[in-house]
């Protein structure tokens, strides 16, 4: 979901006074992550990019803790390709798992598969706990600071839009954050679309500066794993 910010407002923090009267009762939001973990590696050689290890740990594992950290509750992790082993590299972390058995159509199927988790879930126990956003990462994106997940969430509650995304430099990123009046769109996309369509045609969108240069740093080779 990488590309310049286009006709998407940037916003930069602090987000006092752009709360509207809407928006007054997102003081205590509760934002799920959900963690597309489930890709090929088509251009990472032999290995699975999502488990070769950044300072001692898997990249999913990094990911993961990132969402995790920034006090996301829950936090989904969707996996696809050798789904077992990614798992594994995300043992012993509050992480619900759910494996894209379609992951090799797109992106847009673990997004479905995410998603489709988090309101099964609501289904399923106390629609009192129902998420009302979602943060969504990339298992490959391995260098995103916790704090810039909390900037979305923090300009989100601020009312500065229902569909965000972290940008650095000007420039459009990853994570990205949905209200969840777009669950039902996001679980009906195709493709490798993602969310981006959503993004960038929603009426309420925003990308958030932030300095934090992970969010443009994704791992497709090897090398992209040096400096």
């Amino acid at each position: 979901m990488t590309g310049g910010a286009g006709d998407v407002p940037v916003v930069s923090p602090p987000f006092e006074g752009k709360r509207s009267e809407r928006d007054r009762t997102r003081d205590s939001s509760r934002v799920a992550g959900v963690l597309l973990a489930a890709g090929a590696s088509t251009r990472f050689g032999d290995r699975n990019k999502l488990l070769a290890t950044q300072g001692g740990d898997p990249l999913v594992r990094r990911a993961a803790r990132t969402l995790l950290d920034a006090s996301l509750d829950p936090v989904v992790a969707v996996v696809g390709q050798q789904a077992d082993r990614v798992a594994d590299a995300l043992d012993g972390l509050d992480v619900t798992v759910v494996v894209n058995d379609e992951y090799e159509t797109g992106q847009a199927s673990s997004l479905r598969a995410g998603i489709g988790a988090l309101l099964d879930a609501e289904r399923e126990g106390d629609p009192d706990r129902g998420v009302d956003a979602s943060v969504i990462a990339l298992g490959d994106m391995p260098f995103v600071d916790p704090e810039t997940v909390e900037t979305l969430v923090d300009a989100y509650e601020a009312g500065v839009g229902d569909a965000l995304a972290a940008a650095h430099d000007g420039v459009r990123g990853n994570p990205v954050l949905f209200d969840r009046r777009f669950f039902d769109d996001l679980v009906d996309v195709s493709g490798d679309i993602g969310g981006r369509e959503i993004l960038l045609e929603s009426g309420e969108s925003a990308c958030v500066a932030v300095s934090d240069p992970g969010v443009r740093r994704d791992v497709d080779e090897p090398s992209d794993l040096e400096g």
